[in-house]
């Protein structure tokens, strides 16, 4: 993920993590039953023979294409990456990272039960829904992403909101077959759209650390799908039923408007603080100079900080 962003540069940092997110993705939605396909005509070791082929294809494309780190691009001593944890800020992401895919994951973990359960679909068409989330999540991952390199507050806050709203709209409309396959598309694409941004945040928001960011918010994903799935898995059992565990990924999908909002507002400050304005440039004019032509006065372009 550091590396993407390193590739790809401040402006675009964002939509390097999304394309790199929606690979990830879209390996799931169409590696999975590719690698079935390919198990039933050339057994179970063929899928494993052909993946060990790709990976050393893609050792080989990494070597030639990823540039060296040069000196001024060598990582500190442990210690002053450790100090990236004192940021305010970079603690604020992550709690973004947790509860967002904490709330998305808490609700499809358990998605089957309600799509058979209330919304009377049928076992075998449950796939296919599934492959609309999957083909929904990589879309939203790339937009998302596009959208937070301009306005990446804005994009985190939008995608926690809309998240919220559609796990909300999925406990309501869940016994209408129709509006829950269309809702559950579109979870996808809002629910893991920011996910992005998320990480290009903390690993700016982390300094002198970019890699230790970028691991930080991948472990806060990964807890928020932990601590999220086993709520709402307890949640099965309670008298909601079915519904329990979008129920639960509703009340955690609003949660990361609080670090968001907060970065937001932080970000105003910064910004509206005195001395805080940017660079401005300003043409003024050289005194002359000993055996120069009035008129002819050099003009240097100052930089006011």
């Amino acid at each position: 993920m550091w590396l993407a962003t390193r590739a790809a540069g401040p402006a675009a940092s964002s939509r390097a993590l999304g394309l790199v997110g929606a690979g990830a993705m879209l390996a799931n939605v169409v590696g999975v039953p590719l690698g079935v396909f390919a198990g039933q005509l050339m057994g179970w070791r063929g899928p494993f023979w052909a993946l060990a082929g790709l990976v050393v294809a893609a050792v080989a494309l990494i070597a030639r294409m990823v540039p060296h780190d040069g000196p001024a691009q060598q990582s500190g001593s442990i210690r002053s990456e450790l100090s990236a944890l004192r940021s305010g800020r970079l603690w604020l992401a992550l709690a973004a990272c947790a509860t967002t895919t904490g709330g998305v994951l808490a609700a499809y973990s358990y998605i089957s039960p309600l799509l058979t359960g209330r919304a009377g679909i049928a076992a075998g068409l449950v796939p296919l829904v599934l492959v609309g989330f999957g083909i929904g999540a990589p879309a939203g991952s790339i937009v998302g992403a596009r959208l937070g390199d301009a306005r990446p507050h804005t994009t985190t806050i939008v995608a926690a909101a809309a998240t919220a709203l559609l796990l909300l709209a999925i406990c309501l409309l869940s016994g209408y077959a129709a509006a829950t396959i269309v809702l559950v598309t579109l979870l996808g694409s809002f629910g893991l759209g920011a996910n992005p941004v998320l990480i290009s945040m903390a690993v700016r928001f982390a300094g002198k650390a970019p890699a230790l960011g970028s691991a930080l918010s991948i472990s806060a994903f990964n807890l928020g799908t932990t601590v999220g799935s086993w709520i709402a898995g307890l949640a099965l059992g309670f008298s909601l039923g079915s519904t329990g565990p979008a129920a639960v990924g509703t009340a955690i999908a609003a949660l990361p408007l609080i670090p968001t909002v907060a970065l937001a507002v932080n970000r105003h400050r910064r910004s509206s603080a005195p001395g805080a304005a940017g660079f401005q440039s300003a043409a003024v004019p050289n005194r002359l100079e000993p055996g120069r032509e009035p008129g002819r006065a050099r003009t240097h372009v100052i930089i006011v900080h």
